[in-house]
């Protein structure tokens, strides 16, 4: 078993590795070769962290980058094999939960609200301080690294767009440490739930931290047309279900943007 690293010993509390590189071109990537060639090294759980990512990929292969010491970026090791099929979906909305609740618990007694957008960024009062990737590693369909990247320490003119927000722009400070024990302990319970086949309460309690549900919304989808409506609500697959006047469309890939 693995030392667990210095500096996150409350994360260490909860992960079975926790493995610090000072840096690296993407964690996900990384760590997705480590389990390749090690599987039984990098059980569930098992973490990569650094606060210093050169090539970070989001969604739709996006490129991610940030200045040195000014984010954080972590995969997770998930071992899928534990949960029904039919609950895979929620695996991705699973970790977007669980960051935001631990961002939420940083900024206790800071007055900002963290919100989840569909499917799997956080938003602190709008603006998107956390964004999360999730595949499966090629060739075993039962495990999923999942990957987050968080501002902590970026200034508003580091900052890549402007709908973008960091722990230091809003003037709040970031534990690195409790910000990943607090994801990775209620990320595990969750999973756990979904092992049990309890998607309708995982269902029940990502919907209700949603900030998307319930707002106007346009969606970018991957055909390049435009969806524009209310987000009624998430399916039993996690899905984002638009409402258009009578007509309800079922939404498993895009880009939302919340209207109002």
């Amino acid at each position: 078993m693995p030392i667990p690293a210095a500096g996150y010993p409350r994360t260490a509390a909860h992960s079975p590795r926790v493995q610090v590189v000072e840096t690296t071109d993407s964690t996900n990537a990384d760590v997705v070769a480590a389990v390749v060639a090690d599987p039984a090294g990098w059980p569930h759980l098992s973490l990569l962290v650094t606060d210093d990512q050169r090539a970070g990929r989001g969604r739709l292969d996006r490129t991610w980058t940030a200045p040195a010491g000014t984010a954080l970026a972590v995969s997770i090791v998930v071992d899928a094999a534990m949960i029904p099929p039919a609950q895979r979906g929620w695996i991705p909305l699973a970790a977007g939960a669980a960051m935001t609740r631990a961002v939420r618990h940083q900024l206790t007694g800071h007055g900002a609200t963290a919100e989840l957008k569909w499917p799997n960024d956080v938003l602190v009062d709008g603006g998107k301080i956390c964004g999360i990737l999730a595949e499966v590693v090629p060739g075993d369909v039962d495990t999923v690294v999942v990957g987050a990247g968080v501002n902590t320490r970026m200034s508003r003119a580091d900052l890549p767009v402007t709908t973008a927000t960091s722990f230091a722009a809003i003037g709040a400070e970031c534990d690195d440490d409790r910000l990943l024990a607090d994801f990775v302990e209620d990320f595990g319970k969750t999973l756990a739930r979904l092992a049990h086949d309890d998607g309708e309460r995982v269902q029940h309690e990502i919907e209700k931290l949603c900030a998307t549900v319930g707002r106007e919304v346009s969606v970018s989808l991957p055909d390049g047309s435009t969806l524009q409506g209310t987000a009624a609500r998430l399916d039993p697959d996690g899905r984002l279900v638009v409402g258009v006047g009578t007509i309800e469309t079922v939404v498993s890939a895009g880009d939302v943007v919340h209207v109002r």
